[in-house]
């Protein structure tokens, strides 16, 4: 019978066999490319796993700029508002954090045709209604900030749009209570300073967190439609102050002469009142004298009273003294007339 020659039939075949594989170089070879770790391929799970978790904890740090608030969110909910710098928060899912500008300057238009529709142009109507029932086309720019991110983030759902729909509403309000004139002519500080302060009012009130910055009044003018009739009106009213401050200029002038004249006619009356009264007192005194001389010699007083009439009444004649020799012709000796009366 045959020898049979399988090295596997018995283990002494396999050993010589497994013997001589492991002096050749090809069997070394063999080994080492079917020998593998220890702990197979779960080792290499093990630290990919521990990287994995180190990054993932690593992921929670985050920078916050100078010019920026953090709004932390734990799966949703507020959790913290983080300043500028380094900060640390449980990374994702777990938390979250929305940066957001708190120092940007943003700003909205009113009454512009480019601006912005948010309700079928109730944003771009510009035409308001004034306190005295005049019409006018007014521009508004309202330049607005950030003041809390988290009113910001969850009390709005649309900033713009709230900007917008408080500002338009606040500005009819202010024009609806105001004149046309003022706000046309020169008075619109006052009208920016009272939208700011009562935008901001209504804005605190939403819990909006946004702070006005300003109010800028771009345009306050007519409408289109009258602004010919309105400029005539204007132009009238200018010449109306025109003609009134001459009017005043001329009465400032007039008054102070008439005052003047009255006060010097004033005076002379009261000069010429004086004198009548010291000259019918004095007249008075002078006829009780008389009349005083009189009773105590009365043919003394007559005679003296009638000399005195004569010489009153001859000294405002003509007198000529003549010759009574003379028969005929009359020639006059001696003219007793005053030099000047000659």
């Amino acid at each position: 019978m045959a020898k049979n020659n399988n090295p596997w039939d018995n283990d002494n075949d396999v050993s010589d066999v497994w013997s001589e594989a492991s002096d050749s170089r090809s069997a070394r070879k063999f080994r080492v490319l079917t020998n593998k770790p220890q702990d197979g391929w779960g080792g290499y799970a093990k630290y990919a796993i521990l990287l994995f978790v180190v990054l993932w904890i690593c992921s929670g740090f985050y920078q916050v700029q100078p010019s920026e608030a953090g709004v932390v969110l734990r799966f949703g909910k507020y959790v913290d508002t983080t300043d500028a710098g380094l900060h640390y928060h449980w990374p994702a899912p777990i938390e979250d954090v929305i940066k957001v500008n708190v120092t940007q300057e943003r700003s909205i238009n009113l009454g512009t045709g480019d601006a912005r529709d948010y309700r079928n142009n109730a944003f771009t109507e510009s035409h308001m209604l004034t306190g005295d029932e005049n019409i006018v086309d007014i521009n508004l720019t309202v330049v607005w900030k950030i003041k809390d991110a988290k009113d910001y983030l969850f009390s709005i759902r649309n900033p713009d749009e709230t900007v917008s729909v408080a500002a338009q509403s606040v500005l009819r309000e202010i024009v609806g209570q105001s004149e046309m004139q003022p706000i046309i002519t020169g008075d619109r500080g006052k009208v920016e300073d009272d939208t700011k302060e009562e935008l901001q009012r209504v804005l605190d009130e939403f819990r909006s967190g946004i702070s006005i910055v300003r109010v800028k009044l771009q345009k306050a003018d007519p409408p289109r439609e009258v602004v010919d009739a309105f400029n005539e009106v204007q132009r009238a009213k200018a010449d109306m102050e025109r003609f009134k401050n001459e009017a005043e200029a001329y009465r400032n002038e007039v008054l102070p002469k008439a005052h003047g004249h009255a006060a010097q006619i004033t005076q002379d009356a009261e000069a010429y009142k004086a004198a009548v009264i010291n000259k019918a007192e004095g007249e008075a005194k002078r006829f009780a004298s008389v009349y005083a001389a009189y009773k105590d010699g009365k043919e003394v007083t007559v005679k003296k009273m009638y000399l005195d009439a004569i010489e009153d009444v001859l000294s405002k004649a003509n007198k000529v003294i003549i010759d009574p020799s003379q028969k005929g012709n009359l020639l006059p000796v001696l003219s007793l007339n005053s030099k000047k009366e000659q």
